[in-house]
């Protein structure tokens, strides 16, 4: 009786919305829920095929064999109502819940005109994501006039059972609106700072599909160390460089100036420590992975940095680096480090230049380039990249640059590029 009653309801919307109209073709949505099953989709086609429907839109969601499926489609009046009886029994037989509502031609027109809007993408990561942290940021993007047109998880399913330390999980919202863009990142990076998780606010055109060049900072962001608070641990005025080298991170000195005074403290040191410090980097969490998808998928890479090509040079041949450029110690003959430099400066100017001249050699739009890094030195090759990213940064960098990365390790990178764990073969992977 349910189902006959709800059969003829249907019937007398559309009989309805008929009498309304005098054109011979109407629009009805047709929403499907329940639990999937192979062939449902399948099915439902072949019933809107047999009576020449015309399928305007279509999206379908499927959560923990949940299925959410929307059609929009476009039919002759006087099909209308066999399509829904028939689709209406269908759905009974798969045991799926059915329903369809009337679209009028100044509805839909509204909804194409839409199309004209901005569409962003809204990435959140961080070891793991709450409700509570999800709904501040929809809220801010509600709050911009911002439509949430889809939400899609980027990480693998986590096990409740076997959590790992080193878990990621990240959610992408794909977004249809123009918000004040200085307004809403400020926003974000309030509620990120307040709530522990990281996110990328990006405008969704085809130079963020199509990345192409990707460039690294490498002491403090490819590795976990500064290679040059090594060499003066070693020198015995760690100390004294050290103090050196994080005023210069935090942008209080210049870092020619603060580079020379560092270099200078190392007049002696026998150049086979390097070897040894090479052979020990600790390579940040998440570098290996990244590189391989990197190489994997064809991106050129580069290490831009204000550190040393010895060092460099072993990440390079390590994983297969395309450009390198650093700064190179001058040696003795008798194999001493004399506490100056050879060549030009690899500072925050430079590493801007650099990031420049390779797109130019790659011919690769700037637009479709990424630098990485976590220093005030870094800060130009950010603000001059397509997208820059701050990663477990200092405080005035992570103010100046529209994304960063402060919650997981340096694979987060994959997931502002679009990057699904499915599309990695890692869907039930985590750690």
């Amino acid at each position: 009786m349910i189902i006959i009653f709800y059969y003829y309801l249907c019937l007398r919307i559309v009989k309805s919305r008929k009498m309304e109209r005098s054109n011979k073709e109407e629009q009805i949505l047709v929403s499907i829920t329940g639990l999937d099953r192979p062939g449902l989709t399948a099915s439902v086609m072949g019933i809107l095929a047999r009576y020449e429907a015309q399928i305007l839109d279509i999206g379908q969601a499927d959560i923990h064999s949940t299925l959410s499926l929307g059609i929009l489609i476009r039919i002759d009046e006087a099909h209308s109502g066999q399509v829904l009886k028939e689709l209406l029994f269908k759905a009974t037989e798969l045991g799926v819940n059915i329903g369809f509502s009337p679209i009028t031609d100044d509805e839909y027109e509204e909804w194409v005109g839409r199309q004209g809007k901005n569409r962003y993408i809204l990435t959140l990561i961080g070891r793991r994501l709450t409700a509570a942290q999800l709904e501040a940021a929809a809220k801010v993007m509600a709050d911009q006039g911002v439509n949430i047109d889809s939400i899609r998880r980027m990480t693998g399913r986590q096990s409740i059972r076997r959590p790992q330390q080193n878990s990621r999980a990240c959610i992408e919202f794909s977004l249809r609106g123009t918000p004040d863009r200085r307004k809403t990142q400020a926003q974000l990076m309030k509620l990120s700072a307040e709530m522990g998780f990281d996110f990328s606010l990006q405008l969704d055109d085809m130079y963020r599909r199509m990345r192409r060049l990707i460039c690294f900072d490498m002491d403090s962001t490819l590795i976990q160390t500064e290679c040059i608070d090594e060499l003066a641990i070693r020198a015995g005025v760690g100390d004294q460089v050290k103090a050196i080298t994080e005023s210069a991170m935090r942008g209080e000195i210049d870092f020619k100036e603060s580079f020379t005074r560092r270099v200078a403290l190392l007049k002696g040191l026998d150049v086979s420590v390097m070897k040894e410090i090479a052979e020990n980097l600790p390579i940040t969490e998440g570098v290996d992975r990244l590189m391989a998808v990197l190489k994997r998928c064809g991106y050129k890479i580069a290490i831009l940095s204000g550190g040393f090509t010895y060092f460099g040079e072993y990440l390079q041949h390590r994983y297969g680096i395309d450009y390198m450029y650093a700064n190179e110690l001058e040696v003795d003959d008798q194999g001493k480090l004399t506490g100056r430099y050879l060549g030009e400066v690899v500072d925050g100017h430079r590493k801007a230049e650099l990031l420049k001249l390779i797109a130019q050699v790659e011919k690769v739009n700037l637009a479709q380039t990424i630098a990485v890094g976590d220093g005030a030195n870094d800060l130009p090759m950010l603000s001059e990249a397509g997208l820059g990213i701050a990663f477990h940064a200092k405080p005035r960098v992570v103010a100046n640059a529209k994304q960063s990365i402060n919650t997981i390790g340096l694979d987060g990178v994959l997931y502002f590029l679009g990057f699904k764990d499915s599309y990695l073969g890692e869907e039930g992977r985590v750690g």
